[in-house]
């Protein structure tokens, strides 16, 4: 019970990071096109907060990809990484470890 609770923890975690990164994506593209004001401290706030939490997840994957020049591809490789590794990866631990560790050591 406890560590289901555990795992469940971890993917909502997950996927409210998502979302942030989802939001952030959107925050960035009204900022760029005027529609939202920075110096309004309720806006700059949060464009603060979700860039502290999404950039050192884009940061890493900024270095590595290739330049597309103004387009920046991260947050879409971050979500892609998350949906197809990251998630099924703690789900088949999660019922490894439910069904007593077996197959943990291979």
């Amino acid at each position: 019970m406890l560590v289901t609770n555990l795992f469940d923890l971890v993917i909502l975690v997950i996927r409210l990071f998502s979302w942030a990164l989802i939001l952030s994506c959107v925050f960035s593209m009204l900022f760029a096109f005027g529609v939202l004001d920075t110096r309004n401290r309720a806006v700059w706030t949060i464009g603060n907060f979700l860039n502290r939490v999404t950039e050192p997840v884009l940061a890493p994957v900024r270095r590595v990809m290739p330049n597309f020049g103004n387009i920046d591809l991260s947050p879409l490789v971050v979500l892609l990484l998350i949906q197809y590794v990251v998630i099924p990866l703690i789900v088949t631990l999660e019922y490894r470890v439910l069904a007593g560790g077996a197959g943990l050591a291979g």
